[in-house]
Protein backbone atom coordinates (compact mmCIF):
# COMPACT_ATOMS: atom_id res chain seq x y z
CA UNK A 1 0.00 0.00 0.00
CA UNK A 2 2.44 2.24 0.98
CA UNK A 3 4.02 2.30 -2.57
CA UNK A 4 0.75 3.14 -3.75
CA UNK A 5 1.03 6.54 -2.07
CA UNK A 6 4.39 7.10 -3.02
CA UNK A 7 3.44 6.38 -7.28
CA UNK A 8 -0.08 8.65 -6.23
CA UNK A 9 2.62 10.98 -5.06
CA UNK A 10 5.09 11.39 -7.77
CA UNK A 11 2.12 11.30 -10.23
CA UNK A 12 0.73 14.39 -9.06
CA UNK A 13 3.81 16.11 -8.77
CA UNK A 14 4.59 15.22 -12.80
CA UNK A 15 1.11 16.77 -13.74
CA UNK A 16 1.42 19.90 -11.40
CA UNK A 17 5.50 20.75 -12.97
CA UNK A 18 3.64 19.84 -16.49
CA UNK A 19 0.97 22.38 -15.91
CA UNK A 20 3.10 25.08 -13.97
CA UNK A 21 5.55 24.52 -17.20
CA UNK A 22 2.70 24.68 -19.47
CA UNK A 23 1.60 28.17 -17.79
CA UNK A 24 4.82 29.70 -17.69
CA UNK A 25 5.32 32.69 -19.57
CA UNK A 26 7.26 32.76 -22.82
CA UNK A 27 8.94 35.58 -24.05
CA UNK A 28 7.47 37.21 -27.43
CA UNK A 29 9.96 37.69 -30.21
CA UNK A 30 10.75 41.39 -29.27
CA UNK A 31 11.52 40.46 -25.70
CA UNK A 32 13.86 37.53 -26.49
CA UNK A 33 16.85 40.23 -27.25
CA UNK A 34 17.29 40.96 -23.47
CA UNK A 35 17.42 37.73 -22.30
CA UNK A 36 21.14 37.42 -22.77
CA UNK A 37 21.43 40.03 -19.92
CA UNK A 38 19.60 37.84 -17.17
CA UNK A 39 22.25 36.38 -14.55
CA UNK A 40 24.99 37.78 -12.60
CA UNK A 41 27.62 40.13 -14.70
CA UNK A 42 30.93 40.77 -12.68
CA UNK A 43 32.64 44.23 -15.07
CA UNK A 44 35.88 45.85 -14.51
CA UNK A 45 37.17 48.76 -16.80
CA UNK A 46 38.37 52.20 -17.21
CA UNK A 47 37.49 55.98 -16.57
CA UNK A 48 39.61 57.79 -19.29
CA UNK A 49 41.16 60.91 -18.12
CA UNK A 50 38.94 63.69 -19.45
CA UNK A 51 38.40 67.65 -18.78
CA UNK A 52 35.49 66.76 -16.53
CA UNK A 53 36.95 63.32 -14.73
CA UNK A 54 40.45 61.86 -13.69
CA UNK A 55 41.48 58.16 -15.57
CA UNK A 56 40.66 55.50 -12.97
CA UNK A 57 39.81 51.59 -12.64
CA UNK A 58 36.05 50.40 -11.57
CA UNK A 59 34.25 47.22 -11.14
CA UNK A 60 31.17 46.64 -11.30
CA UNK A 61 28.29 43.90 -10.29
CA UNK A 62 25.39 43.82 -12.60
CA UNK A 63 22.68 41.33 -11.15
CA UNK A 64 19.92 40.88 -13.86
CA UNK A 65 16.28 39.07 -13.98
CA UNK A 66 13.12 39.22 -15.32
CA UNK A 67 10.42 40.88 -13.65
CA UNK A 68 7.19 38.84 -12.60
CA UNK A 69 5.11 39.29 -15.41
CA UNK A 70 8.68 38.73 -17.59
CA UNK A 71 7.74 42.41 -19.98
CA UNK A 72 10.99 44.01 -17.97
CA UNK A 73 14.77 42.60 -17.71
CA UNK A 74 15.45 44.68 -14.26
CA UNK A 75 19.08 44.89 -13.57
CA UNK A 76 20.99 45.90 -9.60
CA UNK A 77 23.72 47.66 -10.08
CA UNK A 78 26.51 48.62 -7.67
CA UNK A 79 29.29 50.24 -9.44
CA UNK A 80 32.46 50.87 -7.89
CA UNK A 81 33.81 53.94 -9.19
CA UNK A 82 37.30 55.30 -8.90
CA UNK A 83 35.70 58.03 -6.85
CA UNK A 84 32.39 57.03 -5.19
CA UNK A 85 30.06 54.04 -5.29
CA UNK A 86 27.02 54.45 -6.94
CA UNK A 87 23.51 52.18 -6.78
CA UNK A 88 21.12 51.54 -9.31
CA UNK A 89 17.97 50.07 -10.29
CA UNK A 90 17.49 49.69 -13.90
CA UNK A 91 14.64 48.25 -16.56
CA UNK A 92 15.02 47.58 -20.20
CA UNK A 93 11.53 46.59 -22.48
CA UNK A 94 10.01 47.15 -25.45
CA UNK A 95 7.44 49.28 -26.24
CA UNK A 96 4.70 47.96 -28.77
CA UNK A 97 3.47 51.33 -29.55
CA UNK A 98 6.32 52.91 -30.86
CA UNK A 99 8.33 49.49 -31.89
CA UNK A 100 11.72 50.33 -29.87
CA UNK A 101 13.11 49.69 -26.89
CA UNK A 102 13.81 51.34 -23.77
CA UNK A 103 15.83 51.35 -20.68
CA UNK A 104 15.13 53.15 -17.51
CA UNK A 105 18.03 53.72 -14.78
CA UNK A 106 17.02 54.92 -11.10
CA UNK A 107 20.44 55.43 -8.74
CA UNK A 108 20.11 55.32 -4.83
CA UNK A 109 19.43 59.11 -3.22
CA UNK A 110 22.98 59.41 -2.59
CA UNK A 111 23.81 59.61 -6.30
CA UNK A 112 21.02 61.81 -8.34
CA UNK A 113 18.22 59.97 -6.98
CA UNK A 114 15.55 62.64 -8.38
CA UNK A 115 17.48 62.51 -11.79
CA UNK A 116 16.63 58.89 -13.49
CA UNK A 117 18.99 58.06 -16.64
CA UNK A 118 15.85 57.25 -19.85
CA UNK A 119 17.42 56.20 -22.36
CA UNK A 120 16.27 55.06 -25.92
CA UNK A 121 17.90 51.78 -27.06
CA UNK A 122 18.80 50.22 -30.23
CA UNK A 123 19.51 46.38 -30.32
CA UNK A 124 21.24 45.49 -33.70
CA UNK A 125 22.60 41.54 -33.46
CA UNK A 126 24.62 41.56 -30.43
CA UNK A 127 25.14 45.40 -29.42
CA UNK A 128 22.71 47.38 -27.46
CA UNK A 129 23.42 51.01 -27.29
CA UNK A 130 21.33 53.37 -25.00
CA UNK A 131 20.91 57.30 -26.13
CA UNK A 132 20.63 59.28 -22.98
CA UNK A 133 20.76 62.92 -22.08
CA UNK A 134 21.67 64.92 -19.19
CA UNK A 135 23.32 68.33 -18.70
CA UNK A 136 22.85 69.54 -22.77
CA UNK A 137 24.95 66.37 -23.74
CA UNK A 138 23.98 63.04 -25.21
CA UNK A 139 25.46 59.85 -23.52
CA UNK A 140 25.69 56.46 -25.79
CA UNK A 141 26.53 53.65 -23.57
CA UNK A 142 27.38 50.72 -25.91
CA UNK A 143 27.03 47.08 -24.61
CA UNK A 144 28.11 44.05 -27.51
CA UNK A 145 27.39 40.98 -26.55
CA UNK A 146 30.69 38.81 -27.38
CA UNK A 147 29.16 35.71 -26.45
CA UNK A 148 26.52 34.45 -24.12
CA UNK A 149 28.91 35.08 -20.96
CA UNK A 150 31.16 37.71 -22.26
CA UNK A 151 30.28 41.76 -22.83
CA UNK A 152 32.15 44.90 -23.54
CA UNK A 153 30.79 48.08 -22.84
CA UNK A 154 31.79 51.65 -23.64
CA UNK A 155 30.47 54.73 -22.34
CA UNK A 156 30.49 57.92 -24.65
CA UNK A 157 29.88 61.50 -24.60
CA UNK A 158 28.79 64.20 -27.30
CA UNK A 159 27.66 67.55 -27.46
CA UNK A 160 26.46 67.57 -31.02
CA UNK A 161 25.22 63.93 -31.26
CA UNK A 162 28.25 63.92 -34.18
CA UNK A 163 31.81 63.68 -32.30
CA UNK A 164 31.78 61.08 -29.36
CA UNK A 165 34.47 60.87 -27.04
CA UNK A 166 35.10 57.76 -24.90
CA UNK A 167 34.49 58.14 -21.19
CA UNK A 168 34.99 54.59 -20.06
CA UNK A 169 35.36 51.19 -20.92
CA UNK A 170 35.84 47.66 -20.00
CA UNK A 171 34.21 44.21 -20.42
CA UNK A 172 31.80 42.16 -17.98
CA UNK A 173 31.54 38.25 -17.56
CA UNK A 174 28.99 36.43 -16.49
CA UNK A 175 29.23 34.48 -13.20
CA UNK A 176 27.49 30.90 -14.39
CA UNK A 177 27.67 29.38 -10.97
CA UNK A 178 25.68 32.72 -9.38
CA UNK A 179 23.40 32.80 -11.92
CA UNK A 180 22.73 28.82 -11.16
CA UNK A 181 22.39 29.43 -7.61
CA UNK A 182 20.36 32.50 -7.90
CA UNK A 183 17.93 30.64 -10.21
CA UNK A 184 17.25 27.87 -7.67
CA UNK A 185 15.92 30.19 -5.25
Amino acid sequence: MNHLSIFATLAALAVTAHAYAADAPTLTPELQPLDIASGTWQYHGENLATADQKAGKWTWLEECEWSANHAFMSCSFTMNWPDKVVKSQAVSTYNYSDKSYWHYEMFDSDNGGADPFIARMTIAGNTWTHYGNADKKTYRVIYHYVSPTQVTVRIELSSDNVHWATLAQGEGVKDVRATVRNSNR
